[in-house]
């Protein structure tokens, strides 16, 4: 193997998106946090977890990582991808039902379609998971959970513009918070500034 080239400074660009990814505004429930990004997915990547919290009990979980690559990507039809994790628990009844995971997924289209976000390419799954205990653990009961992965390419409203990155995001915190079972915002209340820790960007590794 060759050795490997210095790595590059995020562009301007990118720098910017960034930014504005991790100053989404979420709700008070919801505690966002910076993790590592993936370093061989895109040539630039940043990331973000959150946690959706009630009365002190993590009720849902989720991660978001938004990719750039500047030459573009043919699966992606663009040069902007978002990714996405977002794990609930949920009441074990949910899980029986056949319909949960249209609905699940219905939750993402609609909190676009809220915000009057384009995404194209969109693929994702939804899963189901029932767990009892038994033994030591039988008091434990029934737990279930929903997990929904997802991506999709954010796209501007014209050609080359720079897509509404940090709606996005919003929109991804909607997804959470109705994942988690939380109850609309009401009209007229603003979310929460965004409570995380500064934002770095990474570059991944060049050929």
């Amino acid at each position: 193997m060759g050795a490997r080239r210095e790595l590059e400074a995020p562009p301007a660009r990118f720098r910017a998106a960034a930014a504005l990814v991790h100053a989404a505004r979420m709700r008070a429930e919801v505690l966002l946090t910076e993790v590592p990004a993936p370093q061989r997915i895109a040539p630039f990547a940043t990331a973000m977890g959150a946690d959706v919290s009630v009365e002190g009990d993590e009720i849902a979980t989720g991660r978001l990582v938004l990719l750039h690559d500047p030459d573009g990507n043919d699966s992606w039809q663009g040069t902007w991808r978002c990714v996405t994790f977002v794990r609930a628990d949920v009441d074990p009844e949910m899980v029986r039902d056949p319909l949960l995971s249209g609905v699940a997924w219905s939750w993402l289209v609609d909190a676009w379609q809220t915000r009057d976000l384009l995404a194209v390419a969109p693929s994702g799954t939804v899963t189901a998971v029932l767990s009892e205990g038994f033994g030591g653990i039988e008091a434990d009961g029934l737990t279930a959970q929903v997990e929904v992965r997802a991506s999709w390419t954010p796209v501007g409203a014209a050609e080359g513009e720079m897509p509404e990155l940090r709606a996005h995001v919003e929109a991804w915190g909607d997804l959470l918070c109705c994942a988690a079972g939380l109850p609309p915002v009401p009209a007229g209340v603003l979310p929460m500034p965004p409570r995380h820790v500064p934002v770095r960007v990474q570059r991944g590794p060049t050929a």
